[in-house]
């Protein structure tokens, strides 16, 4: 199995969103016939795409406007329109509209099993932040590593879908951050800053109440589970719904979630409908703790065994390929386990065909792992 292309950038945004794009320009070109196809599919134009797209500049420029001129940059290197660069990186928000206005229910869910491992319980004293990733298989061609050294302020390392801002990753601070889909009635209702966007403002902190505070405080379209850590063993979970955010501390060393509300504020407080869409969510976190729970000493390699969980498949906490409900084909796209205390990620894309494990680095090069 190939391994996720790295790109490496720097400098500018403008400058550092075209060497973006044209690293990665077939990919990118991959993700926007991908969702490009999701939009004609709703019956939907350029045109509409145009508007659909307008509606969030605006917003996203003022919440962070070198994001929109990196995309701008990231549009021009890979030779496609702005336009299809916002598309896939306010997906989950676009795509939804759309779908609102054609009168269809949302499309199949984003999934995600995530954990995270305190020093107390870590064989090595160093915090690990983890995550699978579930998603339209075709993604397994579509996502990228990306190294960025920005002008001023931290580096940081992201894995996300060709000609995105940010998804998972860790930053040289020793922030790092992964996310869950989630689902409530108030999804949808009023306007707000994509999830990428959030996810990249948390990777450009040089602090970690200054990235918590870009979670909890930032309106958004759609429910939202982000986990945050730092390498000093600070763990917490934001249970987001558009309008509010709900944190919960780690139990004994170990912080788990999946693609249900657990919270018992947030439980009290908004209603749970992703449950029709994700009912393995309610054992995926449960699997993974019984792996973990009587493990004093996690290693990475013990976390790993816990994402690669099959108990229920094809509705597993590891996925192998299968029909969603819209005939589109959906997996486990990758298997996320981060050191933030290294700098280092190690991701194997499509584990539950494939073992190969490649380590993604702040200060070094990608090497291949043994599985």
């Amino acid at each position: 199995m190939e391994a996720f292309p790295f790109i490496d950038v720097s400098g500018p945004p403008d400058e550092r969103g075209l060497q973006y794009g044209r690293q990665a320009r077939d990919r990118i070109q991959r993700s926007v016939e991908l969702y490009g196809g999701r939009i004609e599919r709703l019956g939907l134009g350029r045109d509409d795409l145009a508007r659909l797209v307008a509606a969030k500049e605006a917003a996203c420029a003022h919440f962070g406007a070198h994001h929109v001129e990196e995309m701008r940059g990231i549009a021009r290197g890979a030779d496609v329109a702005f336009e299809d660069i916002a598309l896939i990186n306010a997906r989950t928000e676009i795509v939804a509209q759309a779908r609102l206005e054609a009168g269809l229910r949302d499309e199949e869910p984003d999934g995600c099993t995530g954990v995270i491992v305190q020093p107390e319980r870590s064989a090595s004293g160093k915090l690990i932040h983890a995550q699978n990733w579930d998603w339209l298989s075709a993604c397994a061609d579509t996502a990228v590593v990306v190294r960025v050294t920005p002008e001023s302020g931290v580096r940081f390392l992201t894995f996300t879908e060709a000609g995105g801002v940010a998804r998972s990753g860790l930053n040289e601070a020793g922030i790092a951050i992964t996310a869950n889909y989630l689902e409530c009635e108030r999804d949808y209702r009023q306007p707000g800053i994509p999830l990428p966007f959030i996810r990249r403002a948390v990777l450009e902190q040089e602090h970690v109440a200054l990235a918590m505070k870009a979670i909890a405080t930032t309106p958004k379209a759609c429910s939202n589970n982000m986990m945050v850590s730092h390498r000093d063993g600070w763990a917490i979970d934001f249970e987001c719904a558009p309008d509010e955010a709900f944190h919960m501390l780690p139990t004994d060393g170990l912080l788990i979630h999946a693609n249900h509300w657990v919270g018992p504020v947030a439980r009290t407080r908004v209603t749970e409908t992703g449950i029709a869409d994700s009912p393995d969510s309610l054992y995926r976190d449960w699997r993974v703790l019984q792996h973990l729970k009587d493990n004093r000493a996690i290693t990475p390699d013990d976390v790993k065994t816990a994402l690669f969980d099959d108990f229920q498949t094809p509705h597993a906490v590891c996925r192998p390929h299968r029909k969603g409900r819209d005939a589109d084909d959906y997996a486990t796209v990758a298997m996320i386990v981060m050191d933030p205390a290294e700098g280092a990620i190690d991701i194997a894309p499509l584990p539950a065909s494939n073992r190969v494990v490649t380590r993604y680095a702040l200060d070094a090069d990608p090497v291949e792992l043994a599985a």
